[in-house]
């Protein structure tokens, strides 16, 4: 087990990255677009990552499970219904997709390697603690649920 499996926040991951981006993208080269143009592209994809981070929330809430990250093991029920039909890990897919939005209102193509680093930093140090808490907890169930649904989209 890594320092860092299961010890970090996702949002203060996505956080720390979203300011990495902001610092480097003062830095990188870029594309000129005006400000509004930015925001007109980058409001909708900046909403459609809100709105699956919150169908996650809610389909937890619903199933009166935890939302706690950093305590997996505490899960009282596999959510399979909602968002989680689609994807396993809603939440971290909708943290991916505001920084991309974020990568958008920088207007520099290099700052989406900051999305790049938070799906690997996530595949390596915080989904496979999740999911082997969960197989523990759910057995077959999860292992049928893992084999039907995909880790991120």
């Amino acid at each position: 087990m890594s320092a860092l499996e299961n010890r970090v926040p996702p949002l203060l991951v996505a956080g720390l990255i979203a300011v990495l981006m902001g610092l480097s993208g003062t830095k990188l080269p870029g594309f000129e677009l005006a400000w509004t143009a930015r925001l007109t592209f980058a409001l909708p994809i900046l909403l459609l990552g809100l709105g699956v981070c919150l169908a996650g929330v809610l389909s937890f809430r619903r199933a009166r499970t935890t939302v706690n990250p950093l305590q997996p093991q505490q899960a009282s029920a596999l959510v399979e219904a909602g968002i989680y039909r689609y994807s396993r890990n809603p939440m971290y897919l909708g943290f991916a997709i505001i920084l991309a939005a974020w990568a958008l209102v920088l207007a520099s193509p290099l700052t989406l390697l900051g999305v790049v680093a938070f799906v690997l930093y996530m595949n390596r140090f915080q989904i496979p603690a999740e999911e082997w808490a969960l197989e523990t907890l759910f057995g077959e169930s999860f292992a049928r649920y893992r084999a039907r649904v995909r880790r991120w989209l």
